[in-house]
């Protein structure tokens, strides 16, 4: 038969995906090798990851650079805390210390204080010879007592008058003085270290009235006697 038969299509005695098969297994070292763009591609991209790497590696250094400052701050502000409170415990400690002292001191001068009229009337015994036998020994006992507990005594006739630890209660004129001068020994005076209990009372003198010039007249008739001042 001559003509083409109607109704069917000539076909290809080869499958349709032979000629494909066929160029794939042509070529399996060109499918296998990458070409030019595919290794640029590589290399970009491990370039990016190392980028990568790198900035993650930087902002970790930078975080603990930062932490470390903010512990370092931390610990800078807790040591002040602490010497600021050392300093003021120290401050506190003195302070209680100080006040204790002060307590003591006076408690034991109120307790002093209140004995002062027995060393008076013990010293007038011994004024007058009354302190004897058994008495004797208890009353150098109190002094002695009175004396570890820093009671000290003072007051004596001849010393300059001082109103800050004299009281006078006998005011007299003498041309045996020269100032303002204890006399006379009313009631002896009491201190507990610069701490006066009671001020020495006593009798003062001070020098007559125009004893001074009188004094400087007497010995300028006596150099004009005597020639005047020697020449050196």
């Amino acid at each position: 038969m001559t003509e083409d038969t109607p109704g069917f299509d000539e076909k290809s005695d080869v499958p349709a995906d032979a000629n494909g098969s066929a160029e794939a297994a042509a070529s399996p070292d060109e499918a296998a090798a990458p070409g030019p763009l595919a290794g640029d591609a590589q290399s970009d991209e491990n370039d990016m990851h190392e980028e990568q790497g790198s900035q993650a590696g930087s902002g970790q250094d930078v975080a603990a650079t930062a932490e470390l400052d903010q512990v370092r701050t931390a610990l800078n502000e807790r040591t002040q805390d602490l010497q600021r409170l050392q300093a003021e415990f120290q401050n506190y400690r003195r302070r209680v210390d100080r006040d204790r002292a002060a307590v003591k001191e006076i408690a034991v001068a109120n307790l002093l204080t209140e004995l002062l009229p027995v060393l008076d009337d013990i010293g007038r015994a011994r004024d007058h010879g009354e302190l004897v036998g058994g008495f004797k020994s208890v009353a150098e006992s109190l002094e002695m007592v009175a004396a570890k507990m820093g009671l000290m005594q003072f007051g004596k006739e001849g010393e300059p008058f001082d109103p800050t630890v004299h009281e006078a209660l006998m005011h007299s004129y003498s041309p045996d003085v020269t100032e303002t001068t204890c006399v006379q020994i009313l009631q002896p005076g009491y201190r507990i270290g610069e701490r006066t209990i009671r001020p020495a009372r006593v009798g003062v003198a001070e020098p007559q009235p125009g004893a001074k010039g009188e004094s400087a007249d007497a010995d300028a008739a006596a150099e004009e006697e005597n020639g005047g001042p020697e020449e050196g």
